[in-house]
């Protein structure tokens, strides 16, 4: 007989609540037949919260150890307890970068966007320096007696 650790089902309608339990693989979900229940997990919790995982590691190691295969979301939650190894992360499709047409286009705005600020900053400081120059070359006065 093939065993599975999976969850099954139990709460009110838009409230979940499941058992983790360890069945047969061939059963329902819900099918009443499990051999044991070890863990609860209630996704009503916060995700820090400690009562929204419980485990009874116990049980658990007991079941791996006789080759009862968790299922994708409690083999999760075995590893952040630490009981199995996590999964490497897929590496992810470069679908959703920008292509080069696109990137060449955002660097050569920017780059325009830059001298533009670059000449406007350089024609400030000018006007500046004009202003302050003749302030600073006042005309003597020369008085005729």
């Amino acid at each position: 007989m093939a065993t599975v650790i999976r969850l099954a089902r139990y709460g009110a309608k838009k409230r979940p609540y499941y058992h983790v339990v360890v069945t047969d693989s061939r059963n329902a979900r819900n099918s009443g037949n499990v051999l044991e229940v070890v863990g609860k997990y209630d996704p009503m919790q916060p995700k820090d919260s400690d009562k929204r995982v419980v485990l009874k590691i116990d049980e658990v190691k007991a079941w791996l150890a006789k080759g009862a295969q968790p299922s994708d979301r409690v083999y999760k939650f075995l590893a952040n307890a630490g009981l199995v190894a996590k999964k490497a992360v897929p590496v992810q499709t470069k679908k959703h970068l920008q292509h080069e047409k696109t990137l060449m286009k955002i660097k050569d705005k920017a780059e325009k966007l830059a001298k533009i600020a670059e000449e406007k900053a350089a024609a400030e400081a000018a006007a500046k320096a004009a202003a302050e120059a003749p302030a600073e070359e006042a005309p003597a006065t020369e008085t005729a007696e």
